[in-house]
C-alpha cells in the first residue's frame, strides 16, 4: 500500500487531530477498545462517552497517589456523571487515577497513564468515538516513552477532588 500524498494526509487530518486515535480489538463476545490523545481530551471523551451508559452504573476510583479507593454499585447515571465532571480538571492535570464505570454489558476506564480502555459485548463505542472525531487505526504504536506509576506522588487538589465526589456519590473508600 502507497503513503497517501502529502495533500490527500492534510485534507484527511484537517478536522481530526492526527494525535488522538483509538484501536478496537473484536473477539467473539468482547470489544475492547484503547483510545490515545492529549490528557483533556481523553478525560472529555471518557466524560461524553458516560452520557451513552446505562440508567444505573457501578463506580470504581483508585487513587494511585494516596492508595485511596472507592466504590460503589447501582448509582444513578446523571448523579455520576455530575460529580465526575466536577473531576475533569484535576484528573487532566495530575492523572494517577484508575476511574471506571461499568453496567452489564459495558466497562468504561481512565487509566492513571490518562488512556481511555473500554470493554463491551458491542462494538458502537467505536462509532460514538468516531462520531468524537478520532480517528480508527488497525494497530498501536510502539509508544517511545511509557510513564511508571513508581513516580507518582500525592496531589492535594487531586486528593480532595476526589474525596469530594466520593463524598457527594456515597462511595466506600478504603486505604490499600
Amino acid at each position: 500500500m502507497t503513503e497517501p500524498s502529502p495533500l490527500v494526509r492534510h485534507e484527511r487530518s484537517r478536522f481530526r487531530g492526527t494525535d488522538e486515535w483509538f484501536v478496537v480489538v473484536r473477539q467473539p463476545g468482547l470489544v475492547s477498545i484503547r483510545v490515545f490523545a492529549t490528557a483533556e481530551r481523553i478525560v472529555d471523551c471518557w466524560h461524553a462517552l458516560t452520557l451513552h451508559l446505562d440508567p444505573a452504573v457501578d463506580v470504581h476510583i483508585h487513587d494511585l497517589r494516596s492508595s485511596r479507593r472507592w466504590s460503589d454499585g447501582l448509582l444513578a447515571l446523571p448523579d455520576v456523571r455530575e460529580a465526575m465532571g466536577r473531576l475533569r480538571l484535576p484528573l487532566a492535570a495530575a492523572g494517577g487515577v484508575e476511574l471506571s464505570l461499568f453496567t452489564e454489558s459495558d466497562q468504561l476506564t481512565l487509566t492513571p497513564e490518562m488512556l481511555l480502555v473500554i470493554y463491551a459485548r458491542t462494538d458502537r463505542w467505536a462509532y460514538l468515538l468516531d462520531g468524537l472525531g478520532l480517528l480508527e487505526r488497525p494497530d498501536m504504536a510502539v509508544p517511545v516513552w511509557r510513564p511508571t506509576r513508581d513516580v507518582l506522588r500525592p496531589d492535594t487538589q487531586l486528593a480532595l477532588a476526589l474525596q469530594s465526589a466520593a463524598d457527594r456519590l456515597g462511595l466506600t473508600g478504603t486505604d490499600r
